[in-house]
């Protein structure tokens, strides 16, 4: 019998609405650069904790994700309008998924559903292995950063969040193990097929929509010693829509905790400005 996996389409519906936010405040930010007091330049780097959650759905191809381990990391420019307040765009790599390990659902094959008389056979088989959804992401975000002074030292406390439009990059399913096929999730209805292998990769970027929206934050600390500035954040980002293309797969939404360290350096100072 030939190899059996599971196939997992992603994709969502446009969402006009939210990309007409970001154009609108990504007008008023070109609008309002020359007003920045100081204008810096910086990086960020560090690890992100994705995961795909299921929302209020029924379909079991859409629960059982749990977080996995990935990179983050940005290259930002910082508008500063006051000591308080800035504004901050970015271009952001962000690694997106989620993974399962033990018993998961999987739509019925074709090979397994021409057993059946035509309209009889299961919507979905189980079997117990691991399996990645490894999803990659170009986001670009526009922030809202506001910041304040501990005790009028170097050191001070922020926070940001605003929009972003997600860029799919790469999506590959990895999939591992080897299992028996069941009919229900109680393991007790057993297909005589054997045993099945589950090792496999593939390339499910065609599956998915190239395009995300949705909002990120962080909660920051960061020490500034003349033009330069190092810190350490923690946050997240989320997306708004489902990414499943077709509703029958599940219905999903991606999302990521990150923790960074970063580096900036101003390099307009106007108030040093003859």
């Amino acid at each position: 019998m030939p190899f059996l996996y599971m196939e997992i389409n992603f994709g969502f519906t446009k969402c006009n609405s939210m990309k007409s936010i970001y154009q609108i405040i990504s007008l008023l930010l070109i609008c309002n650069m020359s007003q920045a007091q100081n204008v810096c330049l910086g990086a960020r780097g560090g690890f992100s904790i994705p995961d795909l959650t299921a929302g209020n759905t029924d379909n079991p191809l859409s629960k059982g994700y749990k977080s996995r381990l990935g990179a983050d990391g940005a290259l930002f420019a910082e508008f500063k309008f006051s000591e308080n307040f800035s504004l901050q765009p970015m271009v952001e790599y962000s690694a997106q998924g989620g993974k399962k390990e033990g018993l998961q659902a999987i739509s019925t094959p074709d090979e397994i559903k021409s057993f059946y008389p035509v309209g009889q056979s299961p919507q979905y088989l189980y079997a117990n292995y691991k399996s990645e959804a490894k999803l990659d992401y170009i986001l670009i975000p526009v922030l809202a950063k506001f910041s304040w002074s501990i005790q009028k030292s170097p050191l001070s406390i922020y926070l940001d969040a605003g929009p972003f439009v997600g860029f799919l990059v790469s999506a590959k399913q990895v999939t591992s193990g080897q299992s028996q096929l069941y009919t229900n999730p109680s393991q007790t209805d057993v297909l005589p097929v054997g045993t099945e292998s589950f090792n496999h990769t593939e390339d499910i970027k065609s599956q998915l929509h190239k395009a995300n929206v949705g909002i990120e934050g962080n909660l920051g600390f960061a020490y500034r010693f003349g033009s330069h500035s190092i810190f350490i954040e923690g946050g997240g980002n989320y997306g708004f829509v489902n990414i499943q293309k077709q509703t029958a797969n599940g219905k999903n939404n991606t999302g990521a905790g990150a923790a960074t360290i970063g580096y900036s350096y101003c390099i307009v100072h106007k108030a040093n400005r003859k």
